[in-house]
């Protein structure tokens, strides 16, 4: 393929997926139909490629017929050596129009297959985080590995099966036309017959595709949900609990999968069996032709080839139906994700140079979606710039839901938001959150190595800043035992350091970018003593000149805050400093009562 194919932008392919639009095209076989007229030149140049590399197979009956015709009537030998000649001219120029047509072929294909990964991945980042709450990860794993690969697989069964069979249908037909209209009027009674075929199982094979793709989509979401319990699993010694559970979801794959196979095996015997007794019905009506002297003896040959031609062309076709039809489930799965309308959605909105750091929550209440009350409830509060808050409370008052709204994750279902005096739902959330860190109480942290993932997101990083980061974070009290440093590669999740280690990690991250907004949500609270120790210290110097929220676990850690936040089911009931709610022995001074009373009874375990 030539370098500037290579170039080419990879296209987005989303606006075909537009709720009206993909249901007036017809769903996938729309969305196909959308995506052959946006590649229609690349195809239209590699079918005319592929008629001309392809001509010696459909010109060899009629060089054939010619020599049996010359053999039979003691014709010239000269033409026999023409045809020959012409055969071998034909022959040879399959490789450079075979080479040519492959070039734009695969351009086509592959350009497809990466807009559509492309497309899902951009569509996977604007969705709300309240829809990735919803679905679960292993679906669209399963989405985006095993749907996009079917849609692959049908592409490519349409650009080299499917469209190879039509031109062979159309070129064999005209040429039956031009030889004789009475036998193209015999094969155009008796090919719709494998037509026909294909719509007597066409419903139960839709059927069939759709209940295996969702079974398997819910064994990919059971079986990333037991990687992830593993450790709770062994811990309680579950495993055969957990096996015979998965048992069940195998079980319901394999006969959902037994189904298909069964439905497809009748139906590619019962197309074999028709399309084989075509073929002999055709060779008796070109032979009673022939002995009538309506054809030549060498006709037959010419007929018989087109029509077997034309007929496994057919069956080329429906045969690969099942594939169709897997195909155009899987775009119908991927479309789920590419039609919600959940998406976060920056157009239109205000786009910040730069955020000082103040927020006011104005009579603020949320709702989750499908609850019948709500979690916040009338919350007001103004933080000005650089102040440290901090939220305490039970689980389940919403201390996290409000977090969440300062990042814009949630929307106020009630009441407004503001960011320096700017409503944040007028905001480009995108903008706004290049001024925030958020470290949360179970770090993120992906494969790579420790620098990677402190520097992660950042295109330019300032070696001196990185230096500044790692020494208040305290990274080199371990990174400097480990055996490449820095660039020691930490494993999935970060599985190979501890909980302190991992969470100092995240810390640097936050300083390296330097926010306006700091978001620290319960992050010592999965830390032993000494770890908290080091966390603590790297927290003291990411607080200062930031506006910052805290979700306290650990009541002890926030004595220095400026204010204190005491939430009770959504309601704000208590704010103060820690002296001041102290001192008025309310909800804030019960709170710190059984919290150190919690600790007292875990230390001396």
């Amino acid at each position: 393929m030539a370098y500037e194919d290579i170039k080419k932008p990879i296209p987005d392919y989303e606006n075909l997926f537009v709720e009206e639009a993909y249901n007036k095209r017809g769903g996938g076989s729309g969305i196909l139909k959308k995506l052959a007229k946006e590649n229609r030149w690349s195809i239209i140049i590699s079918s005319l490629l592929y008629l001309i590399k392809h001509s010696p197979m459909l010109l060899v009956p009629i060089i054939t017929a010619n020599i049996i015709d010359i053999v039979s009537t003691g014709g010239d030998l000269k033409h026999i050596y023409i045809n020959i000649g012409v055969l071998i001219l034909l022959l040879l120029q399959n490789i450079p129009c075979h080479i040519l047509y492959s070039k734009y072929l695969d351009r086509v294909l592959r350009t497809i297959s990466a807009g559509l990964r492309n497309t899902l991945i951009k569509k996977l980042m604007h969705l709300s985080i309240t829809y990735h709450k919803e679905i679960e990860s292993g679906r669209i794993q399963s989405k985006f590995m095993r749907d996009i690969e079917a849609v692959e697989f049908l592409n490519n069964h349409i650009m080299k099966s499917v469209v190879p069979s039509i031109i062979g249908i159309v070129v064999s037909t005209a040429i039956t036309l031009y030889k004789s209209p009475i036998v193209a009027a015999f094969f155009v009674i008796v090919i719709p017959c494998s037509v026909l075929l294909v719509n007597f199982f066409r419903s139960t094979m839709r059927k069939s595709n759709k209940e295996f793709r969702k079974e398997n989509e819910n064994i990919s979401a059971r079986v990333r949900g037991m990687i992830d319990m593993i450790p709770v699993t062994k811990a309680h010694g579950l495993e055969n609990e957990e096996i015979a559970s998965l048992e069940k979801n195998i079980e319901n794959l394999r006969r959902k999968g037994l189904i298909l196979d069964r439905t497809n095996a009748y139906f590619g015997s019962t197309q074999w069996v028709v399309s084989e007794l075509i073929k002999c019905i055709c060779l008796l009506f070109t032979s009673l032709m022939a002995i009538k002297g309506k054809i030549s003896v060498g006709d037959i040959v010419v007929f018989q080839t087109y029509f077997t031609t034309i007929t496994n062309s057919v069956q080329s076709i429906v045969s690969i139906y099942p594939e169709l039809a897997k195909g155009v489930e899987s775009i119908h799965s991927v479309s789920e994700i590419l039609l919600s309308s959940d998406i976060e959605d920056d157009e239109g909105k205000k786009h910040l140079k730069n955020v000082y750091g103040k927020v006011e929550f104005e009579n603020v209440s949320y709702r989750y979606k499908g609850s019948e009350e709500d979690i916040i409830k009338d919350f007001s509060l103004n933080v000005e710039a650089g102040e440290c808050v901090a939220f305490v409370g039970a689980s389940g008052s919403g201390k996290s839901t409000i977090m969440n709204m300062i990042i814009g994750f949630f929307k106020p279902t009630k009441g407004v938001i503001k960011i320096d005096g700017n409503p944040l739902d007028t905001l480009s959330l995108s903008d706004y959150r290049h001024f925030i860190s958020v470290v949360p109480q179970n770090s993120i942290l992906f494969t790579g190595s420790i620098r990677d993932n402190i520097t992660y997101g950042l295109q330019n990083v300032d070696k001196k800043r990185l230096e500044e980061v790692i020494k208040m974070a305290n990274i080199r009290e371990f990174s400097d035992d480990l055996p490449n440093g820095l660039d020691t590669v930490i494993g999935e999740h970060g599985d190979k350091l501890s909980g302190g280690q991992k969470q100092r990690i995240s810390i640097a991250r936050a300083l390296m970018r330097d926010p306006k907004i700091l978001i620290l949500d319960e992050a010592t609270s999965a830390l032993d003593n000494i770890s908290e120790y080091h966390v603590q210290k790297a927290m003291s110097h990411l607080i200062k000149g930031r506006t910052t929220f805290i979700v306290a676990h650990r009541l002890s850690t926030i004595r220095d805050a400026d204010r204190i936040v005491v939430l009770e089911k959504g309601r704000c009931v208590e704010v103060g400093t820690y002296d001041e709610l102290m001192a008025k022995h309310g909800k804030f001074y019960e709170l710190k009562t059984l919290n150190d009373i919690e600790s007292h009874k875990i230390e001396e375990l």
